[in-house]
């Protein structure tokens, strides 16, 4: 029997199918149309795949709501809501849908595309929506807020129970760009949801298309030129793809009648439910198992915060051994053949129970297959353990003990998650039997956030006892939920905490043994597995928070940190701006010389330039900035050419850029700039820390691997000298790759794409001219404030970023903005000349290093008694840093160099440093670190240190 048959018999509604309407074409037509002939400012309709006949009575049943708004409700049966169903069509139904949107989209649009799913009833739809479109990240919106978040955007839903939605991505600028917006709710009944997020969200973050998804779009034909309408008034594209369309008839006085039944046939309205829990209460049934899963640290709970294929793969890497930690704890032998497990999902949380459950299923259909618990089969077939999946909700619907009604049972507990709009009663429908043993579960898992699992989940009347009534084996699950970088704990973590006696007892499934620090030392003895074996554990006290906070910092921006804007780079540091790190260049100098200390482990006091010297700078400025406009051109149109033809790329990966801090961090913001300029394409940027002798800040790689496809990495740097980072990088990225600490994480090309390459060290350079690059002149007053990178163990444990300081006292001498413009303004008039340059670069069949550099170092630094390449520092750039942050001894500078090296005999001038003219340098100059440092120095030479 349908189960919507006696809401129809009722109050006369109907389902009509809408199949053979010109509304509604096929989904192959529908790609057709909407990438034919389809206007910018119009809707299209993808209808359903195989429509037709009782498609939507397949897919929908019907019940009757205490809602003074809609009184019906079309209840899902494949969304896992409401009713119980097998997790792999559940799934499978919002990734084939996923899917269509790819094909609708294209892979190109596809990847730039964020998916937005609706609370509560279509956290999981929209997951599993992004699972089928593969390469776009993935929010939900959410009513429970998060304190340290802020919303970026709200809308609300017009026919729900509960109605203000908050979005609250961990990165603000989720929204921000101008890719296809996809949006998933479970219906579409009237449309205006869907209209009230648009123009919510186009009001901030404007873009060219929509996509709207639901498992079943019925709205009526005046809805439909309603959002048409809206479309058209909004110059923006929307596309609609769904399983099913149709309308419902409803009769004029549908409102009134549904009440009426509601109040006739409502024989078990919710209880006052009480406020606070008893302190000494004790539960009506054994106390629950709870099972330690082990979810994945710094992985996020759902999308509340934004989840990104990243999270995703590192999800379906951990569910199977946490799907086996199920599975001992609903002890799967003991259940005959044909028994029925349930996971019972959390509100809002419903796509981690959702995988969880599909992975369980799999794990029992494996040990069926090995014949522990009879021939099982995909998906739970006969004869073996079948699961079910579904999830409480804060909806409440009349229940009523019918096979031709959508919900047969309900169970009513109260709030467990201190939510924002105060206590209240939350439901679980046709989890218990009514009157057909049949339907019942001879095990039930309950899967709730670390931020539901209160006092209230425990206490009597709770869901636990709630559902403890209903099956002989009742287990729980507690996912940690996430906390964004920086946000406070949930408030349901910060309550007033319990008194110790009011502890309340778990039973924990038994686990394996962990294994032994020691590889040679015994490993504790394992508890017994027996059926009572467990024993009681109190639970972590209410006031202590239990929320997993991310185990990653997230990048800094300016104007927070650093005078960038923030959407020009990232830095993958930590701010020490706190901390006092400068010391006198003498003191660094001889304490690194000496053995006692690291360049990274102090900075030098910000060298604070002359007038003169600002005039210098202006004058080279003014003089370069076309030249560096042309070799960032020159790189940036290189590095996206053959970006596509690195091993690993597809053909529509963009690269991400990844600067060396801090010299390659003005550079890689140029080369956004010209990006965007010339493509009008956003590169994503960040900033990165390595460190000559103690590699890259592997926690940053980490980051970006979490965050970005590794293959998709490009490191920049500002020019290379002799070519130490660059073999540093390359052995720092072979080191990562092959440890312990990269957890599988490959593809990080150790290649560095730089603006200037004079030593021959690098494939990817914009030229090879050893010239003035301005940046090179200053310290942080040309590089965002921010000081150069620090790594010392009191500062940076392990799994932390490198450190540096943001100089905000300094922002009226801050030349930062200054250099960035100057040279941007220049990016149209050398554009044909770049273009050639890449061209003429890109088609060089042989553009291996030279390493020419490197050679002429090992000769200076033999020929000058040095006998140390660290203390050669070859190049324009790296002679300003000598002079700036080392003890100098000498500039070596190639004879007849003119005004490139204006500012380094002024700055060797002023440091009292001999400027000596050389013949066959292959660089303008080399600067020379005395060797040997002391106070009372002499060098190789016997020349003393002038003062």
């Amino acid at each position: 029997m349908w189960s919507g048959q006696w809401v129809a018999d009722q109050l006369g509604i109907a389902l009509e199918d809408a199949s053979g309407s010109s509304e509604v074409v096929d989904a192959s037509d529908a790609v057709a149309a909407v990438g034919g002939d389809a206007r910018a400012d119009q809707t299209s309709h993808a209808g359903p795949d195989g429509a037709g006949g009782g498609r939507l009575r397949e897919l929908l049943g019907l019940a009757l709501r205490r809602n003074p708004r809609r009184a019906h409700l079309l209840v899902s049966n494949v969304l896992g809501k409401h009713v119980p169903q097998r997790p792999a069509v559940v799934h499978g139904a919002g990734v084939r849908l996923g899917e269509r949107v790819r094909a609708l989209l294209g892979d190109a649009d596809a990847a730039r595309a964020v998916v937005l799913g609706y609370a509560e009833t279509a956290t999981g739809l929209g997951h599993s929506v992004a699972d089928g479109l593969a390469l776009a990240p993935y929010l939900h919106s959410t009513r429970r807020p998060v304190d340290g978040v802020r919303p970026v955007g709200g809308f609300e839903e017009e026919h729900s129970h509960a109605t203000s939605h908050l979005l609250l991505p961990e990165d603000p600028a989720l929204l921000a760009g101008d890719g296809p917006l996809v949006l998933v709710d479970d219906e579409f009944s009237t449309g205006r949801t869907v209209l009230n997020t648009i123009r919510t969200l186009h009001r901030r973050f404007p873009r060219a298309r929509y996509v709207v998804v639901a498992l079943v779009d019925m709205r009526s034909a005046a809805d439909r030129a309603d959002l048409d309408r809206f479309a058209a008034s909004l110059g923006a594209r929307v596309d609609l793809v769904a399983l099913a369309a149709g309308t419902v008839r409803l009769p004029a006085d549908v409102l009134a009648r549904g009440q009426a039944l509601v109040a006739e046939h409502e024989t078990d309205p919710a209880a006052p439910l009480p406020d606070r829990v008893p302190e000494h209460a004790e539960p009506a049934h054994p106390a629950p198992v709870r099972v330690e899963i082990d979810w994945p640290r710094g992985l996020p709970d759902g999308g509340r915060h934004g989840f990104t294929p990243a999270h995703r793969r590192a999800l379906d890497a951990a569910l199977p051994e946490m799907a086996r930690r199920l599975a001992r704890a609903v002890r799967p032998a003991r259940l005959a053949p044909g028994a029925r497990v349930l996971v019972l999902g959390f509100e809002e949380l419903m796509y981690a129970p959702l995988r969880l459950a599909e992975a369980l299923q799999a794990e029992f259909d494996h040990t069926a297959t090995d014949g522990a618990s009879g021939a099982g089969g995909a998906g739970g077939a006969a004869g073996g353990v079948e699961v079910r999946y579904s999830t409480t909700t804060r909806s409440p619907v009349l229940a009523l003990d019918d096979p031709g009604y959508a919900i047969r049972t309900r169970l009513t507990f109260p709030a467990h998650d201190a939510p924002a709009d105060g206590p209240g009663p939350r439901y679980a429908y046709n989890v218990a039997p009514g009157g057909d043993p049949a339907r019942g579960f001879d095990a039930i898992v309950a899967v709730v956030d670390s931020a539901a699992d209160t006092p209230a989940l425990h206490a009597p009347g709770g869901l636990l006892d709630a559902l403890a009534a209903q099956t002989p084996r009742l287990a729980y699950a507690v996912v940690p939920s996430y906390v964004p970088s920086g946000a406070a704990d949930d408030p349901a973590t910060a309550a007033e905490p319990a008194p110790a006696e009011a502890a309340i007892p778990v039973r924990r499934a038994p686990q394996d043994p962990p294994a032994p620090a020691d590889p040679a030392a015994p490993a504790e003895p394992a508890q017994a597995a027996g059926p009572d074996s467990s024993v009681p554990t109190p639970r972590t006290p209410a006031g202590v928070p239990d929320r997993q906070a991310s185990p990653m910092q997230e990048p800094l921006r300016g104007p927070d940190f650093s005078s960038y804007a923030a959407d020009e780079v990232g830095w993958l540091l930590q701010d020490f701006s706190e901390v006092t790190l400068e010391a006198p260049i003498e003191e660094r100098e001889e304490a690194i010389q000496g053995g006692g200390a690291h360049y990274a482990e102090s900075l030098p006091i910000e060298y604070q330039p002359s007038d003169a010297y600002q005039d210098l700078f202006r004058s080279a400025l003014q003089t370069s900035a076309a030249r560096i406009a042309r070799a960032v051109g020159a790189v940036t149109e290189t590095l996206l050419a053959e970006h596509q033809d690195r091993p690993g790329r597809g053909p529509d990966s963009r690269p991400v850029l990844v600067s060396l801090a801090r010299a390659g961090t003005p550079v890689g913001v140029l080369m956004r700039r010209w990006a965007q300029h010339a493509h009008g394409i956003d590169l994503p940027h960040y900033a990165i820390s390595i460190v000559r002798g103690r590699g890259i800040d592997t926690a940053a790689l980490r980051w970006l691997a979490r965050h970005h496809d590794p293959v998709d990495v490009v490191f920049v740097d500002g020019w290379t000298g002799k070519g130490a980072i660059t073999r540093e990088l390359a052995a720092a990225i072979e080191e990562f790759e092959a440890s312990e600490e990269a957890d599988g994480v490959r593809g990080f090309d150790p290649r560095i794409a730089v603006l200037a390459d004079p030593g021959g060290c690098v494939a990817t350079y914009g030229t090879r001219d050893d010239f003035l690059i301005p940046s090179a002149c200053l310290n942080s007053t040309v590089s965002g404030l921010v000081s150069r990178t620090v790594l010392r163990a009191d500062l940076v444990r392990p799994g932390q970023f490198h450190g540096a300081k943001f100089y905000r006292e300094l922002a009226d001498a801050d030349l930062s903005g200054l250099f960035l413009d100057t040279v941007t303004a220049r990016f149209a008039e050398v554009a044909d000349a770049a273009a050639r340059d890449a061209k003429e670069l890109v088609a060089t069949p042989h553009r291996a290093p030279t390493w020419e550099g490197w050679a002429a170092v090992e000769r200076i630094s033999e020929e000058y008694g040095i006998h140390d390449v660290n203390l050669v520092k070859p190049g324009v750039g790296e002679t300003s840093r000598v002079l700036l942050r080392r003890v100098p001894w000498k500039v070596l500078a190639r004879r007849g160099a003119g005004p490139d090296l204006d500012h380094v005999r002024m700055l060797a001038e002023q440091r009292g440093v001999p400027v000596e003219e050389v013949d066959d340098l292959p660089y303008s100059c080399v600067g020379l670190i005395h060797p040997r440092y002391t106070r009372a120095a002499t060098g190789a030479d016997g020349r003393a240190v002038a003062q």
